[in-house]
């Protein structure tokens, strides 16, 4: 197989540019500084996704609404673009979420 027809194979069977993992995602977008405090959230029952508690391996697509219930209060994120880097800088944090009244 070539690397050229290898590469299209890739990009069709996993679109890493539609879904990412939450913990993956709180991390990325900085939200949490770290992913291991993520998936402690997530492991915590703090995080949810349109109003249902997910695991760290739950993916989040366009439009997903997700929520954190701190202790002393909540903030709600809309999900605008999924990164397709590690990390993005905190200045571009707006291209991927919106925080939600």
């Amino acid at each position: 197989m070539k690397f050229a027809s290898f590469l299209t194979l890739l990009s069709v069977t996993f679109p890493y540019n539609n879904a990412m993992r939450i913990d993956k995602f709180l991390n990325a977008v900085n939200i949490t500084k770290r992913r291991s405090i993520a998936q402690d959230m997530l492991a915590n029952k703090v995080v949810s996704i349109n109003d249902a508690v997910v695991k760290p391996s739950k993916n989040i697509t366009l439009g997903d609404v997700i929520t954190i219930n701190y202790l002393e209060s909540v903030k709600r994120y809309e999900v605008l673009q999924i990164p397709t880097t590690k990390s993005t800088p905190k200045s571009l944090q707006s291209e991927y979420i919106k925080e939600l009244l």
